[in-house]
């Protein structure tokens, strides 16, 4: 009967929802042997930071969790298994004057329904190029800037979040677009994206884990309802893309308030 009345009034299936990370985790952890459940970091107040000058003049950073490929550490390519050997352990920065070469097989993403082919579904550095030449923003800062997926809270908030920090502060950056992976991975963004807004820099994390990145309390969270490993938009989509990334900017540009979420219409 239930179901029928759903139907009668157009309501989504009851299994359309953002998937439940938190709970997934925590029962994960408990199943590998370590007895109590994964303790998620949670927050009740939340900094924010609204822009300083309009979005056109702003020089804008990104934060990946992403890790440079490294031959010799075995298979980091489209569909890889997981690999450990790829992990990364201390914040990193690189160039954003070249393309660089970027995977996420060291991280939990969804290798069901994904395969990380496109490195712009988790790193949109060839949109945000694109919103710099249109005027959109005012620049890329010259660096983007890696954050380890770190399970360890203390290490995160008093060893990589205030790294994070200092770059961007010493690339003069305005607002920073956080891109998290894996759902530990959106923890470890969340995290920085509050120390960077308690230091003035404005930010955005884009994601697909919308229980993790509000459980903690962030400033502004663009969700979009996608497979882990593609927060920037649809594989080999430019289209795509370029609207995940202007979506995110305009909430970059717009959240009235701390904890303003956004969902993304692409599905």
């Amino acid at each position: 009967m239930a179901g029928e009345r759903g139907d009668a009034f157009g309501f989504a299936p009851a299994h359309d929802v953002p998937i439940p990370y938190l709970q997934r985790v925590r029962t994960y952890y408990q199943a590998l042997g370590y007895g109590a459940p994964y303790e998620w970091a949670h927050y009740a107040g939340v900094p924010f930071h609204p822009l300083d000058k309009p979005l056109s003049t702003c020089r804008l950073a990104i934060v990946t969790t992403a890790a440079p490929y490294r031959p010799g550490k075995g298979d980091q390519g489209p569909g890889a298994a997981y690999n450990a050997a790829c992990k990364f352990y201390s914040v990193y920065s690189g160039s954003t004057a070249k393309d660089p070469d970027l995977r996420i097989s060291h991280v939990a993403i969804d290798r069901k329904h994904t395969t990380a082919e496109d490195s712009a579904a988790y790193f949109p550095l060839a949109a945000l190029r694109r919103m710099a030449a249109s005027g959109r923003i005012g620049s890329i800062a010259p660096r983007f800037h890696g954050l380890p997926t770190n399970r360890s809270h203390r290490v995160t908030l008093e060893v990589d979040c205030p790294e994070i920090v200092a770059r961007c502060q010493a690339d003069a950056v305005d607002a920073v677009i956080l891109v998290p992976n894996c759902p530990v991975c959106h923890q470890s963004v969340s995290l920085a994206a509050r120390m960077l807004e308690e230091s003035r820099i404005s930010t955005i994390v884009m994601g697909c884990a919308k229980d993790i990145v509000e459980y903690v309390g962030v400033p502004r969270l663009l969700f979009s309802d996608f497979p882990l490993g593609n927060a920037a938009g649809r594989p080999r989509d430019r289209d795509s893309q370029i609207l995940t990334l202007d979506l995110a900017l305009t909430l970059l540009e717009q959240a009235p308030a701390p904890r303003t979420t956004a969902q993304s219409p692409l599905v």
